[in-house]
């Protein structure tokens, strides 16, 4: 049984790594160093990008026949 392709290419998919690691690592040193609120940004953009890392994930471990049924 073979696996499935995911959503995203290699490099894609390290690049939102990278910027998954950035932005989560941004957010309490602006939540730190700015008074106001605007660090929930950083941590919106960091869940956004999880939440398509673990798509990529679940459709690379899908068999590569099964159908969306």
């Amino acid at each position: 049984m073979r696996q499935g392709s995911g959503i995203l290419s290699m490099r894609q998919r390290r690049l939102a790594w990278l910027g998954f690691m950035l932005a989560a690592l941004q957010a309490p040193v602006s939540a730190w160093l700015v008074a106001d609120e605007s660090w929930l940004f950083s941590l919106c953009v960091a869940l956004m990008v999880a939440i398509v890392i673990i798509a990529d994930d679940a459709a690379r471990r899908r068999p590569a026949n099964a159908t969306g049924d």
